[in-house]
């Protein structure tokens, strides 16, 4: 049965100020006003809530447009029934209030706790995630954005050894190679990279297990013509390579150690339920699956926390964006793809079909067929996603790991 609430709060927030909307059950504004966003700020809003609404705080609704925050915990902790929308949504909401435009702090509270109040279907209960999880979603955004970061700065390094070092870019055309800067550091210049000893660069070799190349080999790359470039472009360029490495080998050190501290919390969630003889986690089961990896585990495990705990496949269909959107007016009918997703879940799913079809031959034969019907990868790889969910959410709902074995073998239609 729906709950029902007694008061109904909407909160625009603020990065600086929230500015707060009381509302009773029927919908008369009972007071309007605004909390600094502070621990004193914080603790004053929840003792003012509690003190003029006098009933238990699981009576109170509070709607806001961010599901995450310490606004949010706070309130969550609290004991109060913290609800979430999209802005999107909630300037839709607005026309309702208004048809002039007008827009300011205090009307989108009421807008909020209004919607809140009449549409409470719109918007999605707020819930906070155990610690291990929260620190999980935490490291995984972090090890993306240092993906993102090492890309942008090993480009600048390809720009510069380009400019006066291409030699270099024939032994790593990425220039995001370990042993790359460290013939950088041993030779910055063209006339240093000539002048190194064959034993300096097979010790380089040998520390990242270079088999690919000879050290020889290497000696004859470097021993190349350099470019004839105007005075002092060599030494300018050299200088900002000086500045760049450091800044490379930081990010390549702090996106091993995001790494590592990942795959220690997905150990930790597999092997807890395992040493009290419980059902298998979720975790487990989902690394038992081919092709699912400690990145893309730890993405699903977090970006959909929500519809994994669920059971919810066309929940996760729609938020990871596999599912189809139909547009229909009259005659006219079109499906196509979902762009309202989460990118994050998206790309995820995205290396997880990518990688199964190589290690599992029925994501092969799936793949296959949807190629042979006329689809291109990406959109062949889309549909593949879409049937792994399924997969997921099966096992998760069985609480069986990945068997091979049981699985039909012949291509689907």
């Amino acid at each position: 049965m729906d709950q029902q609430f007694r008061y109904f709060v909407g909160i625009d927030w603020g990065t600086e100020n929230h500015c707060v909307v009381l509302l009773d059950r029927e919908g008369r504004a009972v007071e309007q006003y605004n909390v600094t966003h502070s621990g004193d700020g914080l603790f004053s809003l929840v003792e003012r809530l509690n003190r003029r609404t006098l009933c238990d705080a699981a009576e109170v609704a509070v709607g806001i447009e961010v599901a995450w925050g310490a606004l949010v915990e706070t309130l969550v902790e609290s004991g109060f029934a913290v609800f979430s929308i999209n802005p999107k949504q909630v300037d839709r909401f607005r026309d309702r209030f208004t048809v002039a435009g007008a827009k300011d702090d205090g009307r989108d509270a009421l807008v909020l706790a209004g919607s809140l109040r009449t549409d409470r279907k719109s918007y999605k209960r707020v819930e906070v995630e155990p610690p291990q999880v929260i620190r999980l979603r935490e490291l995984a955004r972090f090890e993306e954005e240092l993906k993102i970061e090492l890309r942008r700065v090993t480009n600048r390094l390809w720009q510069q050894l380009h400019r006066y070092y291409p030699q270099l870019l024939k032994l790593s055309p990425g220039a995001a190679e370990p042993f790359i800067w460290d013939l950088l550091d041993a030779a910055p210049t063209p006339l240093q990279g000539a002048q190194l000893s064959l034993e300096r660069v097979e010790g380089i070799l040998k520390s990242h297990r270079i088999r690919r190349v000879t050290a020889q080999e290497v000696l004859v790359v470097l021993g190349a013509a350099p470019l004839v470039l105007a005075p002092g472009a060599a030494e300018a360029a050299t200088e900002h390579v000086s500045f760049l490495i450091p800044h490379i080998r930081l990010l390549d050190q702090q996106l091993r150690d995001a790494t590592r501290r990942i795959k220690e919390i997905l150990l930790t969630l597999t092997a807890s339920d395992a040493a009290e003889d419980e059902a298998p986690s979720d975790a487990a089961l989902m690394l038992s699956i081919p092709g699912i990896g400690p990145a893309v585990a730890a993405t699903l495990l977090t970006e959909a926390a929500r519809p994994i705990r669920d059971r919810d496949c066309q929940a996760l269909r729609c938020y990871s964006g596999t599912a189809p959107i139909t547009r229909q007016s009259g005659k006219r009918k079109s499906i196509q793809m979902r762009y309202a997703c989460n990118p994050r879940l998206r790309k995820a799913l995205y290396h997880w079909a990518s990688t199964s079809i190589n290690c599992d031959r029925r994501s092969r034969q799936r793949y296959d067929a949807l190629r042979a019907a006329g689809h291109q990868h990406a959109r062949a790889l889309r549909g593949l996603s879409d049937r792994l969910l399924q997969l997921l959410i099966s096992m998760l709902k069985h609480q069986s790991a990945f068997a091979p074995e049981r699985r039909n073998l012949t291509p689907a239609a």
